[in-house]
C-alpha cells in the first residue's frame, strides 16, 4: 500500500463534536481534505452550519447537527441524522470540551461537574451511543481529545484548572479501558494529548502565560502566541 493510501479518507464518514470552531474546526477541515465525508456538531447550531459549508465547498458531503455532548437526545439525533444520511459511521472524534479556572479551594462543585460532565461524561456517552453503531458494524474508529494537561500538574500561576486537568485525565484511563473492551469488535479507540493550540478556549491562558509555555517547548515555537 502507498503511504499516501494510508491516508486516503474517501468515502468514510466521520462526526467531530465541537466542530464549530478551533481544534475541531481544523480535524473536520483535514478529515475533508482527505476525502472524509464529515457531520459537524455542537451546541452552536450556526457555527457548525459555516464550517459545514465550507467542508460541502472542498468536495466532500458534510452536514451540521446541534448537540450537547451531555444531552442523550441530541447525541441519538446525531446518530440517526448521520446513519440517515450517510448510512454508516466509520470515525467519531470527541473534541467537545470545557474548562473553569479558579484556585482549587475556591472551585464551585457546580463548576467542577460541568467540566467532568462535558469533558468525561459526554465523551463516554457519545462513545456509547456511537459504539452500539460501530459494534454492530464491526469497525470505527474512536479518537478522544484529550491534553498533556491530563498527564501531568500544572503550575497552578499558570493553569489553574483541577477539574479541567482531571476530566482530561480521565478521559486517558476511559480510552485505555475502552480500546480493550471494543478491540475484539475491530474498534480501534485513541486518545491524543494536544499542547496549547490558539483556540478560542486556550486564548486567555496563551496571553497570560506565553513565554512560560514557550519555555517548556523544545523547539520554543511563536506559533503557540495569539495573534
Amino acid at each position: 500500500m502507498h503511504v499516501k493510501e494510508l491516508f486516503d479518507l474517501n468515502g468514510k464518514v466521520a462526526i467531530v463534536t465541537g466542530g464549530g470552531r478551533g481544534l475541531g474546526q481544523q480535524i473536520a477541515e483535514g478529515f475533508a481534505e482527505s476525502g472524509a465525508n464529515v457531520v459537524v456538531c455542537s451546541r452552536k447550531l450556526e457555527a457548525c452550519e459555516e464550517v459545514s459549508e465550507q467542508l460541502n465547498q472542498m468536495g466532500v458531503k458534510s452536514i451540521a447537527v446541534k448537540c450537547d455532548v451531555t444531552n442523550q437526545e441530541d447525541i441519538q439525533n446525531v446518530v440517526d441524522r448521520t446513519l440517515d444520511e450517510f448510512g454508516k459511521i466509520d470515525i467519531l472524534v470527541n473534541n467537545s470540551g470545557a474548562t473553569w479556572g479558579a484556585p482549587v479551594v475556591d472551585m464551585p462543585l457546580e463548576a467542577w461537574n460541568k467540566v467532568f460532565t462535558v469533558n468525561a461524561t459526554g465523551t463516554f456517552l457519545m462513545s456509547q451511543a456511537v459504539g452500539k453503531v460501530m459494534i454492530e458494524q464491526k469497525q470505527g474508529k474512536i479518537i478522544n481529545i484529550s491534553s498533556i494537561a491530563g498527564l501531568k500538574g500544572s503550575d497552578p500561576n499558570l493553569m489553574d484548572t483541577i477539574g479541567y486537568n482531571s476530566s482530561k485525565g480521565a478521559v486517558i484511563s476511559f480510552t485505555r479501558d475502552l480500546a480493550v473492551k471494543w478491540g475484539p469488535h475491530g474498534i480501534h479507540v485513541n486518545a491524543i494529548a494536544p499542547g496549547f493550540f490558539p483556540t478560542k478556549m486556550s486564548k486567555v491562558l496563551i496571553e497570560q502565560g506565553g513565554d512560560e509555555f514557550l519555555k517548556g517547548t523544545p523547539l520554543r515555537s511563536s506559533v503557540l502566541i495569539v495573534t
